[in-house]
């Protein structure tokens, strides 16, 4: 039985977006149907699928169901969807039907899962600020693997959604400074707002420079650039035994640093961080259920504290006109923050 056309956006070949339409059936028996109310773009990854920056073999996710299968195009992509359950299958809870949901899916305007992969929306946020959710998960992530000590001092490069998130986080953890490295003004503006102590412009002088005369070099410096070129940047900016935590996928971009005797004399470590996974040495007191519970926390308190969707959400964009959505990304809009499709 289908249940009428929506429309779901396609990476078709790069820099080519089609707007297209889908049908899908009623769910089958566990499933439920999500009618989408708003969808987050994140803009790090999916400017790489845009570019065709990315690995055509390279698996999509491998812990999301609705990401399955590899990188090639056509591409379905995106990972931050809120909606409403408006039906549901044999075996389902009928308590599901007019749940608001969030789930880690592509942008499409309707689509089926199981509850098992929804979260509800806690009370008290609306659907804009639950599309940050998935965002806000990567800087619990980081703050979690950077664990930033009492009295240390911390640099986030890149003030993208997920660096802004980040540095609002870090913030308000035990670390006596917060540096926010960013060369658009507006978003330093942002930065300032949620928490940073000092903004560093990386393009009005050597940032690492910078950095070192405000802090004398930070404990920890996390990488959001999504510029390779900014690694070699964090290391020289990080102090003697710190540590640089690499969260920018370069997708198909290789950074090419001089591990000089700044990084060799200066044992500075530098860390991958990815929210797919828990790090190891937490896996004992962590899972994604204890990490998901944290970031629907601090997304309520950054919405009560920060009202963190009006300052980040820039642009609300009905899908059909996803194509120049993008094309406005690309090109670097200085006033483009969150971009949010609405169906």
């Amino acid at each position: 039985m289908s249940v009428g056309a929506a429309r779901a956006i396609e990476f078709a070949t790069p820099r080519e977006v089609d707007v297209v339409d889908i049908d899908p059936p009623a769910p089958d028996r566990g499933e439920v149907l999500v009618e989408t109310t708003v969808s987050a773009v994140s803009a790090g990854t999916e400017l790489l699928a845009y570019r065709g920056e990315l690995d055509p073999e390279t698996a999509a996710d491998e812990e999301l169901d609705a990401l399955a299968g590899d990188l090639s195009y056509p591409l379905r992509y995106g990972y931050s969807v809120v909606g409403t359950v408006t039906s549901v299958g044999d075996g389902v809870d009928p308590e599901w039907r007019g749940r608001t949901v969030f789930g880690f899916n592509p942008h499409e305007g309707r689509f089926r899962a199981t509850p098992e992969e929804l979260y509800p929306v806690p009370d008290g946020l609306d659907p804009e600020t639950a599309a940050l959710f998935a965002n806000t998960e990567t800087a619990v992530n980081f703050a979690l693997d950077g664990a930033p000590r009492i009295g240390e001092r911390v640099a986030v490069f890149g003030q993208g959604v997920v660096g802004l998130l980040t540095t609002a986080l870090l913030s308000r953890s035990a670390a006596e400074t917060v540096v926010a490295v960013e060369p658009r003004p507006h978003r330093r503006r942002l930065a300032d707002a949620l928490g940073a102590d000092h903004t560093v412009d990386p393009d009005a002088g050597d940032a690492a420079e910078a950095i070192g005369d405000l802090t004398g070099g930070v404990d920890l410096a996390v990488e959001v650039s999504g510029r390779p070129e900014t690694l070699e940047t964090a290391v020289g900016a990080t102090r003697f035994g710190g540590r640089v935590l690499a969260g920018s996928w370069y997708g198909t971009k290789r950074a090419e640093i001089g591990f000089g005797d700044h990084f060799h004399r200066g044992r500075v470590t530098v860390e991958s961080s990815q929210v797919s996974t828990i790090a190891p040495e937490l896996r004992g007191r962590w899972d994604r259920e204890r990490r998901r519970e944290t970031a629907w926390r601090e997304l309520r308190r950054l919405a009560a504290e920060d009202d963190i969707a009006d300052r980040l959400v820039t642009d609300r964009v009905d899908v059909e006109e996803a194509p120049a959505a993008y094309r406005r990304l690309a090109d670097d809009a200085e006033a483009t923050v969150q971009v949010l499709f609405t169906y």
